[in-house]
């Protein structure tokens, strides 16, 4: 059956959007260098198919952190799904569910972790910031935990938020009628509200999250519940190391959308350090411009248990709600089964290095 292209529902997302939440999802930090730098490296990647492998059948399912998915694919963090649908994170963890992959449910998502757990079919995971007030970091733990939601991923490239000129350009403030629901109003309050030439996210980010926090402090969270914690936002074999070596259970690779430090290097470009430090003792994925199935496919080639959707995944939502999402999942799930088809993978662990040429650093 034939399936639109993601880029169709960029463009549906485009036009159906008001212009100041199309810059929110789309813009990118200082230059917007990072916007296209993502997309420059998973370009260069090039795959090394094999023949003569059976492949009558292929299955992409694996496993993440333990729990069954689908394929090695998953929906990045992301706030406020409310401004893409009405329905928000609950269409997407519909979405989710009927395509069997993983979601992870942004701190600041738009509808109750209890509704979105009740939608969901599949595997939860809770994006958190590291918050001033702890105790109100814990309370949300704790109501994940009686969710079901089956790990924590901390954000750790924000200690504060990077200059976005769209959003200061626009005055960006959560709209009217959209709230960060699971968190307190009055943590909140710094969010809403534009002003012209100044960022209401940024405002509040710059209000609420410690900036203070170091190494030593995951002990301190990990004390505090049993969901395994993922970083996001490693971007050195360093950094991927000490993970390690604090006992945090995934990693995922990730310059933020090119939402945070411009100029930084493409996710795709650090994935191979970071899995070569890891070794395996810890899962690694990856997100950053992944539009194809191909990339998926890449991803994997260059060591990642799987790689992460992000704006596509709000692009089908703004579409049509729930079936928009769904449709952008089973066009990306489609196109990675025919990836290692052709590649002469029948499972995912039958990919490696071995599948990909990688550019010489320009």
């Amino acid at each position: 059956m034939s399936r639109p292209a993601l880029h169709e529902f960029e463009q549906a997302a485009h036009a159906r959007l008001p212009s100041h939440v199309w810059d929110f999802i789309a813009g990118g930090s200082g230059t917007g260098s990072m916007l296209t730098a993502n997309r420059h490296t998973l370009d260069r990647i090039r795959l090394r198919p094999r023949v003569l492998k059976d492949v009558s059948r292929v299955d992409t399912a694996t496993t993440l952190l333990g729990d069954p998915v689908s394929a090695p694919v998953g929906i990045a963090p992301m706030a406020y799904h409310q401004l893409a649908h009405p329905e928000g994170e609950v269409a997407a963890a519909r979405a989710a569910g009927k395509t069997g992959v993983l979601l992870a449910v942004s701190m600041f998502a738009s509808r109750t972790l209890a509704d979105i757990a009740a939608a969901a079919s599949g595997p939860l995971w809770l994006q958190l910031y590291w918050l001033r007030h702890r105790d109100a970091l814990l309370d949300l733990i704790r109501r994940a935990e009686e969710a079901g939601f089956r790990a924590l991923v901390l954000t750790v490239d924000a200690p504060r938020m990077a200059r976005r000129p769209r959003d200061v350009r626009n005055g960006f403030a959560v709209p009217e009628g959209i709230r960060a629901v699971n968190l307190d109003e009055t943590l909140m309050s710094a969010s809403y509200g534009g002003q012209a030439g100044h960022s209401a996210v940024a405002r509040h980010a710059r209000e609420q999250f410690d900036a203070s926090i170091g190494w030593a402090d995951l002990a301190w969270l990990r004390e505090r519940t049993s969901l395994p914690l993922v970083l996001k936002g490693i971007l050195t074999a360093e950094d991927a190391l000490l993970a390690v070596d604090h006992g945090v259970s995934a990693v995922i690779v990730s310059n933020h959308g090119g939402r945070q430090l411009d100029f930084a290097q493409p996710a795709f470009a650090a994935l191979p350090e970071i899995v070569d430090a890891v070794d395996g003792r810890i899962q690694v994925l990856v997100d950053g411009s992944v539009r194809y199935g191909a990339d998926v496919v890449k991803a994997l080639c260059l060591g990642a248990d799987a790689a992460l959707l992000g704006r596509p995944l709000l692009w089908g939502l703004a579409d049509s709600g729930d079936e928009g999402a769904t449709a952008v999942l089973r066009t990306l799930l489609d196109e990675v089964e025919e990836t290692m088809a052709l590649m002469g993978a029948s499972g995912v662990g039958a990919l490696g290095r071995a599948g990909v040429v990688r550019p010489r650093a320009e």
